[in-house]
């Protein structure tokens, strides 16, 4: 999407989790399918997020409450901390702000979280770019 929009070279972007479970692992099949279907390739190994990643980046974006609170928690440690952290969904032109995750759902829940992804992301670059 920055790349489409012509401002990949204005962004660092990157994914990390605020838990351990599934660090080192490839996603859930059925997102690497959603992707697929809309022509995105993934290969990214999940990690966790960083005390670097705080000063690295300008803003960190979380896709829950949950998430939120651990990130701030954790922000809270890093002498330096650049991030603003927001949820996603603060970005949504639909007013939908909790992404939930669709990891106990189905495949049309993963394609409901892309589509909020999308709309969010597109906002967020539409305002910052």
């Amino acid at each position: 999407m920055a790349s489409d929009n012509g401002v990949v070279d204005q962004w660092r972007i990157d994914s990390a989790a605020t838990s351990t479970y599934e660090i080192g692992n490839p996603p859930d099949y059925r997102g690497l399918a959603c992707m697929r279907k809309h022509g995105i390739a993934m290969n990214h190994i999940a990690r966790q997020i960083t005390k670097d990643d705080f000063v690295k980046f300008d803003y960190i974006l979380c896709m829950d409450e949950s998430n939120l609170r651990d990130l701030t928690r954790k922000a809270k440690q890093v002498q330096n901390c650049n991030a603003k952290i927001e949820l996603l969904g603060s970005f949504d032109p639909q007013k939908q702000l909790i992404i939930e995750d669709p990891y106990y759902g189905n495949e049309e829940d993963f394609e409901t979280v892309y589509q909020q992804c999308v709309r969010c992301c597109k906002a967020f670059l539409d305002r910052w770019s």
